[in-house]
């Protein structure tokens, strides 16, 4: 499949990006979705996992974002408010953005918090630190 500069494959189909953005240029797509929208997206991902939520509460407030989003795109710059593909593509932005700060976020409280159960593995993951152990135990024999 050959991708040009402007198509891009959502779910099989191939969709220009001025069919999933109608009415709005490529300046305003990366100043209100990519960093006014993915700041806000970054630190609702944050709260939600300081605040000991689970994931699921992302996805809710993602969604309400997305709607934030596309006003803000109605209201400075005149674009359609109600623009399914438009609203879609912001929140499946927004999504990933407030998915990575939660997960990232919940990592460093699991480690910290729980520092004699658990250890860092990378900026998302953590695992036991006796199943840590038991392994290296296991290799020694």
């Amino acid at each position: 499949m050959i991708f040009s500069e402007n198509r891009f494959p959502l779910f099989g189909i191939m969709l220009a990006m001025d069919q999933i953005y109608a009415s709005e240029s490529l300046l305003q797509i990366v100043l209100i979705t990519g960093l006014i929208g993915g700041g806000a997206a970054w630190l609702a991902g944050r709260a939600i996992a300081h605040t000991w939520r689970p994931f699921w509460h992302v996805i809710g407030y993602m969604a309400l974002l997305g709607c934030a989003v596309r006003f803000v795109h109605f209201a400075l710059f005149g674009a359609t408010l109600i623009a399914p593909l438009s609203y879609a593509a912001d929140t499946a932005f927004l999504l990933c953005v407030g998915c990575l700060a939660w997960r990232i976020t919940r990592t460093a409280q699991m480690v910290t918090q729980y520092s004699w159960l658990y250890e860092r593995t990378s900026p998302v993951t953590w695992r036991d630190q006796d199943a840590m152990e038991e392994a290296a135990r296991e290799r020694m024999k």
